[in-house]
């Protein structure tokens, strides 16, 4: 039998040796960043995984299962399947058997992925644990959709992982792309290659397997991902959602300023009553806030949208709960809302730094101040835009709205910035409104202002 004392010198010693893995993640990530095409990242959505992210994802795993088959999809250099190599030979139950299945098509990152792979055998060797690993150097998505609907010519192969981890590719997908049909063949509909690889990945999951992954948070509203939604969510169940309070320094090494999520789910119909919603500053930070939020106010079941709804604390959920008060939708009211149809760098030739003859108002956000509109206003962004017979259907009557940020930043206090545009203050018969903007209005008319 082991003293207490000798327990905690092999704690501590794992601990030491999974912290110094890491650090030899962080050193070769950010060498590898460094030869990587700086023109082609941006286009394949290549952002590589930082060790206290990676960390944070891989503490979120339950890791019930004595044998642990994990899907990596997208691996990079081995970022998140090292975190999970080290969170699993810290806990105290270990599992018996880990298999990694590692994606990656990247020549550079895939020379990386073979020196992480061999650390991270070391490391299972050492705390008792059967490790076996396989890197596929093959498009993801195509080949799980060949485990997924094998034909004459794939073998069928098996495709039941009990984990995921997954930092995907933040890319969009031309309609006419063979990712796209290949996507449609999983029954998913999606122009973003970050939905696409979640989806995949969660078919190939077994009952009850979990994934747990970074992305973009657009995913939980808006039209674009509202197929992706209905999909996920019909075979997955949200366990827990973790924000960062700041969009910069998740991914701070690459300049990331996308506001991105962290995702635990688990594949089975059935819901738990709550999610747990945590949010921190950033990764490393030791204060972590958590929310127990009801599922069904995060996912509205009779919403036909599947909009998830994240409450991070109770101050917001009755902020929820008093707009739910509102029960008429715009229709109803005899509104509208519409987006500004002036898209700037398509109608660049006839941007004016400054209203002239031949011109009418042009509108952005940069516009609103203290509750109303400033104009002309002091700014690089130009502020009228000549009248020609090709954009002349760009521009609305000079009428009341109101008008709203269509994008707003966490730092901003208010997240809906709302005001009124007095057409009674700018003489002009006509305005344009940016693409940035949203304008309530009646049947394309001004709203009366009392």
């Amino acid at each position: 039998m082991l003293s207490d004392l000798q327990k905690l010198s092999i704690q501590n010693n794992s601990n030491s040796t999974a912290s110094n893995l890491l650090d030899r993640l962080d050193i070769l990530r950010k060498e590898a960043t460094q030869k990587l095409q700086q023109s082609q990242r941006g286009k394949k959505g290549q952002f590589l995984t930082p060790s206290s992210v990676a960390s944070l994802m891989a503490g979120m795993f339950e890791f019930n299962s004595q044998d642990i088959s994990l899907l990596d999809a997208g691996a990079g250099i081995g970022s998140l399947l090292s975190a999970v190599v080290c969170e699993i030979c810290q806990r105290p139950k270990k599992p018996r058997i880990l298999q990694i299945t590692a994606y990656e098509v990247d020549i550079i990152l895939i020379e990386y992925l073979k020196q992480v792979l061999e650390l991270c055998a070391s490391e299972c060797q050492r705390c008792g644990i059967v490790f076996a690993s396989e890197i596929r150097q093959v498009d993801f998505i195509q080949d799980a959709v060949d485990r997924i609907h094998p034909t004459l010519f794939t073998q069928p192969q098996k495709s039941e992982f009990t984990h995921a981890i997954i930092n995907p590719p933040y890319a969009k997908i031309n309609a006419k792309s063979q990712t796209r049909t290949l996507l449609r063949s999983l029954g998913v509909e999606t122009s973003n290659l970050y939905a696409g690889f979640a989806v995949a990945a969660a078919k190939l999951l077994a009952p009850n397997g979990e994934l747990v992954s970074i992305t973009p948070r657009s995913f939980c509203s808006g039209l674009y991902f509202r197929d992706f939604r209905k999909v996920f969510l019909e075979m997955m169940a949200l366990r827990q959602l973790h924000l960062f309070e700041s969009r910069q320094l998740p991914f701070q090494d690459d300049a990331v300023l996308q506001e991105t999520i962290i995702m635990r789910a688990t594949k089975q119909t059935d819901k738990h009553e709550n999610i747990l919603i945590t949010s921190s500053n950033s990764a490393d930070d030791d204060l972590i806030s958590s929310h127990q939020l009801r599922y069904c106010d995060a996912v509205n079941p009779q919403d036909a949208d599947r909009i998830i709804r994240i409450l991070p604390d109770r101050a917001s959920q009755q902020v929820v709960e008093k707009m739910s008060q509102f029960t008429c939708r715009l229709e109803e009211l005899g509104l509208t809302v519409s987006t500004g149809k002036v898209v700037d760098f398509r109608v660049r030739s006839n941007l004016r730094l400054a209203p002239e003859n031949g011109t009418m108002p042009l509108i952005y956000p940069a516009n609103f101040s203290a509750g109303g509109i400033e104009y002309p206003a002091v700014t690089r962004k130009p502020q009228a835009l000549a009248v020609t017979e090709k954009n002349a259907a760009l521009f609305v009557p000079n009428e009341h709205y109101v008008l709203t940020k269509r994008f707003s930043s966490k730092e901003e206090k208010k997240r809906i910035v709302a005001v009124v545009w007095n057409a009674d203050r700018i003489k002009y018969p006509k305005v344009g409104f940016e693409n940035h903007l949203n304008y309530f209005h009646q049947r394309g008319r001004g709203l009366n202002l009392t």
